[in-house]
């Protein structure tokens, strides 16, 4: 089973930047489809981004679109999580997960209960 690692969280004033990285142990068609989610403390794991790795199409919730984008580095086998103009609200551990299909729907956004795979996890920090 391909295990994730993220790494780059870390502690920032609001509207600074970020740049969350996970690693992919290998290539696996299980994981052709890598999300990118966050919990505060209270509240549900949600979706943030995601990327099919194949074709590269990407897929963001609203609340981070304009601010948040997610790349690849395919020989690498690693996803990227670029954020900017980060506010309070982003506050929350961030994980990276992994499935076999993303949505063709290009308004789709990913949720955690249809991942299988995830990494430990990674904090994230905005004071204001």
């Amino acid at each position: 089973q391909v295990q994730l690692v993220e790494s780059g969280g870390g502690s920032v004033q609001a509207g600074g930047s970020l740049r969350l990285s996970c690693a992919a142990s290998a290539y696996s068609y299980s994981s052709n489809c890598m999300g990118w989610f966050r919990q505060a403390p209270g509240k549900e794991r949600e979706g943030v981004a995601a990327i099919y790795v194949v074709g590269g199409s990407t897929y963001y919730a609203d609340s981070v679109k304009g601010r948040f984008t997610i790349s690849q580095d395919r020989a690498k086998n690693t996803v990227f999580l670029q954020m900017n103009s980060l506010k309070p609200e982003d506050t929350a551990m961030y994980y990276c997960a992994a499935k076999a299909w993303c949505s063709a729907d290009t308004n789709w956004v990913p949720r955690a209960n249809d991942f299988g795979v995830w990494g430990q996890g990674t904090q994230v920090t905005v004071s204001s």
